[in-house]
């Protein structure tokens, strides 16, 4: 095993802690299949504009998400297949589960 330091375990804590939240969640999922606007993320997940881009900016923080602006209109995507693929490995295991 590689040995790491303590911050290494903090930071993937706080990754793992992004997907402890529903609505981060259901954001993750809405952008795994592509970008999109903060008003389309908010309709796609049922989410108020406000809520969405509360939850947008932690996703940033984190590193997770990115954002670009196109005039007025700012638009977020995963920040790498990482995370798509943190997601879709949790989401498999729930669903397997379920079988």
């Amino acid at each position: 095993m590689i040995k790491m330091d303590e911050k290494i375990f903090e930071e993937l804590a706080e990754l793992f802690g992004a997907f402890s939240d529903p609505s981060r969640l259901q954001i993750i999922s809405v952008l795994s299949d592509g970008e999109m606007n903060v008003s389309a993320i908010a309709e796609a997940v049922g989410l108020t504009e406000s809520a969405t881009s509360h939850q947008l900016r932690n996703l940033r923080q984190l590193r997770l998400v990115r954002k670009h602006k196109e005039g007025r209109q700012v638009f977020y995507a995963l920040d790498d297949e990482h995370i798509k693929g943190l997601y879709q490995f949790g989401l498999d295991h729930i669903l397997h589960k379920r079988d």
